[in-house]
């Protein structure tokens, strides 16, 4: 039995398992929970409730979240005088699948942010985040139906990686001069200086889990999405060495848009999936021009980040946007927006966001009766118009509730489950 410092593990449930390159997960997995600060008491809470009624309405007894308390942030600092204790690592790397709130990045010259220290050394790679438009959300475009995407953000390269040194210190003036000397670079005496590693390692096997992901959804295009016409040899390699696993693991099912009009007259056929690549800046003018186009994207990490916010913007805000950060091992889902101090413990908040990345979480164990659940009852919610005040400010005729009465709500509109 696993051992922590200041963590007792819940007397019930058991670990989720792995045996065959697939996950094995038992009736009552215990699953760990960061519940965040801020605003994430308020979130976790309800997300919690909201979860466990699924659960319970799709499969009585049967089946049960085992919840662990796990600590990061500010209750963290509390318990163990440190941000990010070794106990939160240790559980989440165990239990191999976790749920987080939204944390603070601690005030303090060179802290790195808690969020990307989670991902890197839990080697969670991939950001995945998945938007659609939600009915009855008010968008400022004229059809946010046609969003429909699945965001793959490699996570622990490109500038994320924090290679780093600022300017007008010694470690700076000495990559400068290194760069100068060695390199026959020019950089100006009084710049700070970033490193953007992008590795072959990294990108494929982002691109592995980008295909495979497409395949298993039925999924049509997946599109790297790159500026290499500029950074040839990070961001223009990210994009070929993409197209290359694509062509060496999965060649039987992809096809790139050369071979699609040459060979097909631009129509795919059933059961391929089309490779392709977009720059980045163009591609943030189609995903509003030519939206239905794109299904699967996979950028390094800057990118993604900008093209995700972008995305989520279309429908609604990060409010209803989720997101997960996964390894082939672990899987760590968690809302994408921050803390929102100052509305901590309102009770107020939208907490889509973060029930939308427990159904993430639902669907990654296998338990897609209960996701279908949360997602049946947040859509009529929507369609009644009760919804907190970040929506209800948008909406004609709607019915501002807090967020313990739009996670009720939520539950009071699951359909009877399927016999």
């Amino acid at each position: 039995m696993i051992e922590f410092e200041q963590l007792t593990v819940p007397s019930e449930g058991d670990k989720i398992e792995t045996g065959d390159g697939r996950m094995v997960v038992p009736n009552k997995p215990i699953i760990p929970v960061i519940e965040g600060d801020g605003i994430g008491r308020d979130i976790m809470k309800v997300t919690r409730r909201v979860v466990n009624a699924a659960i319970q309405t799709a499969y009585g007894t049967e089946k049960q979240i085992i919840w662990f308390d796990i600590y990061a942030g500010e209750n963290a600092f509390e318990k163990y005088n440190e941000w990010l204790p070794q106990d939160t690592f240790k559980a989440i790397e165990h239990f191999r699948v976790a749920l987080k709130g939204p944390l603070t990045t601690p005030v303090g010259g060179g802290f790195r942010s808690l969020n990307v220290t989670l991902r890197q050394v839990l080697e969670l790679y991939a950001c995945v985040r998945p938007v659609r438009y939600f009915q009855g959300v008010p968008a400022p475009v004229t059809h946010p139906e046609k969003m429909d995407v699945v965001i793959f953000r490699e996570n622990t390269e490109d500038v994320y990686a924090g290679i780093e040194w600022e300017q007008g210190t010694p470690e700076v003036h000495k990559v400068i001069e290194l760069l100068r000397t060695e390199m026959g670079v020019e950089i100006r005496q009084d710049s700070g200086v970033g490193i953007k590693p992008i590795s072959i390692f990294g990108t494929k096997r982002l691109a592995r889990m980008a295909i495979q992901y497409a395949l298993n959804h039925g999924r049509r295009t997946v599109t790297f999405v790159h500026k290499g016409n500029i950074m040839k040899f990070t961001e223009g390699a990210f994009c070929a060495w993409g197209y290359e696993l694509a062509k060496e693991e999965f060649a039987d099912v992809t096809l790139t848009e050369d071979e699609l009009y040459s060979d097909y007259d631009g129509n795919l056929p059933e059961g391929k999936i089309l490779v392709n690549d977009r720059i980045a800046d163009s591609m943030l003018q189609q995903i509003l021009t030519r939206t239905d186009e794109y299904d699967v994207i996979v950028t390094p990490n800057l990118n993604g980040d900008y093209l995700s916010d972008a995305a989520a913007a279309q429908v609604g805000g990060i409010g209803m946007a989720p997101g997960g950060n996964l390894s082939d091992d672990v899987a760590l889902f968690e809302a994408t927006h921050g803390t929102a101090p100052k509305y901590t413990d309102q009770d107020v908040v939208n907490p889509g966001s973060l029930i939308l990345s427990a159904v993430m979480m639902l669907e990654h164990i296998g338990w897609q009766e209960a996701a279908d659940l949360v997602i049946a009852g947040l859509e009529k919610t929507l369609l009644q118009k009760r919804v907190t005040y970040d929506l209800e400010r948008l909406m004609e005729g709607a019915t501002k509730v807090r967020t313990s009465e739009f996670g009720a709500a939520i539950i009071e509109n699951f359909p009877p489950p399927f016999p």
